[in-house]
């Protein structure tokens, strides 16, 4: 009986877990290309692009996006149902305890936490590729870099930094490089007002220029209008686009922000929230669960839509501290894993709680 009961739970709870997916997605294309339709037509973004390269690879981004509310929506809708058809009072008077009665819905939650950590580090990453760059051609204009002051570090001896850079022009203003020794002595420095990326010759082209070589307590200088330098740098490395970590896959951010510590870069933190936020966030699953089994398992007068308004409410209120803990780590000093376990630890005692305060 009980595995019948397991089975039974588990095929409900992800049929509708499924099926809400499935509405809202619909729903979301409409409205999206009702949104986008003038800039498809007018940017004459062909019908096979439109359906197989971006809303096919919208679908697991969207999914991913909003899966923690619409499984949770469902683990209540169907627990209050069947709280409404006394249906948890007979499964309790037969024997079974609440703990019991939990077991399929966690299961199903752990199946979830599991698809999405491979969608999250695998197969979003992959399909966001062919979504961003159609995005970039047919409708959002393309990423303009709009940070100012620069640094960065190209290995373990070269520092530069530019006040600004420009990206479509592939310019970068007030520009400085310096060369250290192992010892960490400052011997060469370039700067220059403003450096231009000649893509045919793959060499960067140095405006109102000085080089100083330092040996010991001798300098050298040489200055000029123009020069054409192999600096050993990409005009992407001037491109700080927080963007395009969703197209990286779970090894291919841990390189990129290994990279990004020895660049010296600001942005740090968001790379690290991003990454923690993929290996913890599936836990949000079983935690939602465990709060909405407890919730909604009671019949109350209100029935389902008082299970559900409650539940939505603290469902946005977890996503919000998520919003929120994410902040301060980026504009503050709290740690980003710190930040990302905060609303995790919250709401399990909130779910215990509700656990304990739940129908024996």
């Amino acid at each position: 009986m009980l595995k019948k009961l397991d089975w039974y739970i588990i095929k409900q709870l992800l049929a509708t877990f499924f099926l809400a997916i499935a509405l809202i997605i619909m729903i979301v294309i409409v409205f999206d290309i009702s949104e986008k339709l003038d800039d498809f037509l007018e940017r004459e973004a062909p019908m096979k692009a439109i359906i197989f390269t971006y809303y096919v690879n919208f679908i697991p981004y969207f999914v991913n996006l909003f899966g923690h509310l619409f499984f949770f929506i469902a683990v209540i809708y169907l627990s209050s149902r069947m709280a409404a058809r006394t249906e948890i009072i007979a499964i309790l008077s037969s024997g079974i305890s609440f703990k019991r009665f939990l077991r399929p819905f966690l299961i199903s939650s752990v199946l979830i936490g599991v698809i999405n950590i491979y969608m999250t580090n695998i197969l979003i990453p992959q399909v966001n590729k062919p979504r961003i760059e159609f995005e970039k051609v047919y409708w959002r204009n393309p990423y303009k870099n709009q940070l100012e002051n620069i640094h960065f570090q190209t290995n373990a001896n070269n520092l530069v930094y530019v006040q600004s850079f420009n990206n479509f022009k592939a310019i970068g203003y007030k520009f400085t490089l310096e060369t250290f020794d192992e010892k960490n002595v400052l011997v060469k420095k370039i700067s220059a007002d403003n450096i231009q990326y000649d893509s045919v010759k793959k060499v960067w082209n140095l405006s109102n220029y000085s080089i100083r070589e330092y040996n010991k307590l001798n300098e050298k200088l040489i200055t000029g209008d123009k020069i054409d330098m192999d600096l050993k740098i990409e005009p992407s490395e001037f491109n700080i686009n927080t963007a395009k970590v969703e197209t990286m896959t779970f090894s291919e951010l841990n390189d990129f922000i290994d990279k990004e510590i020895k660049r010296g870069s600001k942005e740090i933190n968001n790379y690290l929230i991003e990454k923690y936020q993929r290996l913890i966030n599936p836990l949000a699953y079983i935690v939602l669960t465990l709060i909405g089994v407890s919730l909604s398992s009671r019949k109350t007068r209100g029935g389902t839509g008082m299970h559900l308004a409650v539940g939505i409410t603290l469902a946005f209120a977890f996503i919000m501290m998520m919003k929120v803990t994410s902040v301060f780590s980026i504009k503050g000093n709290l740690p980003p894993i710190v930040s990302v376990f905060i609303p995790i630890i919250i709401f399990t005692i909130i779910g215990l709680y509700l656990l304990k305060k739940a129908p024996k």
